[in-house]
């Protein structure tokens, strides 16, 4: 098995998000890899009415904020206290890809969901990252 030094861990905070962080916990310890958790904050589109931006910004300052202390919580809460734990805002793909390049990650972890009917035409987030990553992409098949 390929020896892995930064490991890209994807973390949505839903409840199967401790299942990707557990995966690449146990395959940074076979590698003594670094870990490097990520959570997108999806942008807060502003319709145009006027009004001052002020509320708009200071809700997604205030969701960043909140989402820091929850990914630091869930990392810590399955004992990856040496994790490093990233949020960014923007679009999911494009900051994923952003990020991994950045970071030199030679691995993400990312979480999958079956999928059925028209949802297999969708054009979900593991798909871009799995065709667009310049690293190895392990996907973890959420229960």
């Amino acid at each position: 098995m390929r020896r892995y030094r930064k490991i890209l861990a994807l973390l949505d905070l839903s409840d199967a998000s401790g299942q990707v962080a557990e995966a690449a916990r146990d395959l940074a310890q076979g590698s003594h890899a670094e870990i490097v958790a990520l959570h997108i904050v999806e942008y807060i589109p502003v319709e145009p009415m006027g009004e001052t931006l002020m509320p708009s910004v200071q809700i997604q300052a205030d969701l960043t904020v909140h989402t820091r202390e929850r990914l630091a919580e869930l990392t810590r809460s399955i004992g990856m206290e040496r994790t490093r734990c990233r949020v960014e805002v923007g679009n999911t793909k494009a900051q994923i890809l952003r990020v991994a390049g950045e970071e030199a990650a030679d691995l993400i972890v990312l979480g999958s969901r079956e999928r059925h009917g028209l949802a297999i035409l969708v054009n979900f987030t593991e798909d871009t990252v799995l065709h667009a990553s310049h690293c190895d992409v392990l996907a973890i098949r959420l229960k």
